[in-house]
């Protein structure tokens, strides 16, 4: 493999994770982790990764934007993105990568950065909740369909980056 030809495959797996970390906090990494992958598969000439499973990841991320759309209007509650919470969840990502990585390879990683990222975003929304008067704080549904959400869309990009790794590395 070439020097550029690595470091453009630096840049895909980055933007992987970039689309799973957007995807947790609410903005639509699932459209990022699909451009990633059609741009790949352009730049390969669609060898490893063909239109069915390019469609199949449209198919995906629209499911996961919806599912983001309907919790939106259900009333779940929306973490107000801080300091505080990137420094939790980029915490809890590498945590969970270490892990998981010796333990299930490349699943571990990318699963250790999704469950991780997701339990220090938790965290951090859960001390801030904490520091609110009563009147202020949400409700105890409202957590629990954030939980749900972002477990969803989580879940959808997961299998979107495993699905796609797949196709390449076969």
């Amino acid at each position: 493999m070439s020097p550029l030809a690595s470091a453009g495959f630096t840049v895909f797996i980055l933007l992987l994770f970039a689309g799973m970390y957007l995807s947790l906090v609410g903005l639509p990494g699932t459209v990022v982790i699909f451009a990633d992958v059609l741009a790949y598969a352009a730049f390969t000439g669609f060898d490893r990764v063909g239109i069915k499973i390019l469609l199949f990841l449209l198919f995906f991320s629209i499911i996961a934007e919806v599912i983001d759309v309907f919790l939106g209007m259900t009333g779940a509650l929306t973490p107000i993105p801080s300091k505080n919470m990137f420094f939790a969840s980029m915490s809890g990502a590498v945590v969970g990568m270490c892990i998981l990585t010796p333990v299930l390879y490349g699943l571990g990683t990318f699963g250790g950065f999704f469950l991780g990222c997701l339990i220090g975003i938790l965290f951090a929304e859960f001390l801030r909740q904490s520091e609110l008067e009563a009147p202020f704080k949400a409700s105890t549904r409202a957590i629990f369909i954030m939980i749900g959400g972002k477990m969803a869309k989580g879940s959808v990009a997961l299998v979107m980056i495993l699905l796609s790794l797949a196709n390449i590395y076969s």
